[in-house]
């Protein structure tokens, strides 16, 4: 009888397990001619937050939502054209009259986010590994409102559940130019959107790498902007972009884009996807389309009023003053992105729009 080593043995039931589908799957191919693809699985609103609340909210969260409003503003009822009707006439116009009802801002010192102005400065926050000069005026806002509190915040958990289902969310980006995924001092990336469905693990729940997407060259055409960085420490670090798109869906029949001007990513890289921030300053009037695309019922749940959102976010915009009166129209902020590995599938010859890193300037690349 022949006699089989261990080492023999263990190798040959690798190659058998491995032709029968069993063995334990490969970390996707990383690069290829330099290029590696990566789209949106998971993402929210970087909200920092302690199991009891107490350090960032010690007054609580916010109490007063719609229903609560409400009741104050009419107790005994009244004509829906006397009452409901002229606070949802505030939803859609909400400096029509000014705060009313108190919010509840974030009293704490820790966020997550970047140190977009290169400052430290009395508002910044301190990240959770120690980093001093993070700005993220949005999270002040939101850090005390339980919609953007994970796990069970309405806004937390749909703009990821959403985010998986709806092909309009399909955000992507793809690196080029690249030697590895650990450093490199110079590095393209170019964020697109995929036209196709996302590949789920087997709970459906989860995304899983390897997937293919071809590129939304057609009505995708805006979102399609270039980048550059480095990659240190197997972290894409990106130069800011001036003005960006975001593309993002949040409850069905509500398309939404938010306008984040200069944008930037800082993402763990691996073969298999790419973890970390994207950061700006996120526009005022977008980010509360965004929010306000849930129906009023449903921001109640979480107690979240629109007008009174409205004006903690005027109060609390950090940059981007208009020209006319001075008033800031954007708040610093940091989203939260997971992302898998993916395929991009690019047409063998496309003239595409695309916005280059200097100034927004539209110009015709041909691929």
């Amino acid at each position: 009888m022949h006699m089989f080593s261990k080492t023999t043995f263990a190798a040959t039931l690798g190659v058998a397990l491995a032709a029968t589908g069993f063995a334990k799957a490969e970390t996707p191919t990383t690069l290829r001619d330099g290029r590696i693809g990566y789209a949106v699985a998971d993402a929210h609103f970087s909200v920092y937050q302690t199991a009891d609340g107490k350090a960032e909210c010690p007054q609580g969260l916010n109490p007063m939502g719609p229903r609560e409003i409400f009741k104050q503003l009419w107790p005994n009822g009244g004509k829906m054209e006397d009452t409901i009707l002229v606070r949802e006439g505030l939803n859609a116009f909400p400096a029509d009259h000014p705060p009313l009802f108190p919010y509840l801002e974030t009293q704490g010192k820790i966020s997550y986010g970047l140190n977009l102005d290169g400052k430290v400065g009395p508002k910044d926050f301190t990240s959770p590994e120690g980093e001093k000069g993070i700005d993220n005026a949005f999270y002040r806002v939101t850090g005390c409102a339980t919609g953007f509190r994970g796990p069970d915040g309405q806004v937390q958990l749909f703009a990821s559940k959403f985010l998986r289902g709806f092909v309009y969310n399909r955000m992507m980006i793809e690196i080029s130019g690249a030697d590895n995924l650990v450093n490199d001092p110079s590095v393209d990336v170019t964020i697109m959107r995929g036209r196709d469905p996302l590949l789920l693990d087997s709970t459906g729940e989860k995304v899983a790498p390897g997937g293919s997407q071809r590129v939304d060259e057609r009505y995708g055409k805006m979102l399609i902007q270039r980048l550059h960085g480095k990659i240190e420490n197997g972290v894409l670090i990106t130069e800011p972009v001036k003005d960006a798109t975001w593309a993002w869906q949040i409850e069905s029949n509500h398309p939404r884009s938010l306008h984040i001007r200069d944008m930037r990513l800082q993402l763990k890289l691996t073969g298999a996807g790419a973890d970390g921030l994207m950061a700006g300053y996120f526009d005022v009037n977008t980010l509360l389309d965004w929010t306000m695309g849930y129906a009023t019922h449903h921001l109640a749940y979480d107690r979240l009023d629109a007008p009174e959102f409205y004006w903690a976010l005027r109060k609390n915009a950090d940059a981007y003053p208009d020209p006319k009166t001075g008033e800031m129209t954007a708040l610093s902020s940091a989203i939260t992105l997971n992302m898998a590995q993916v395929f991009i599938q690019h047409p063998d010859k496309a003239v595409a729009e695309q916005v280059t890193p200097e100034a927004g300037r539209v110009t015709k690349t041909e691929r």
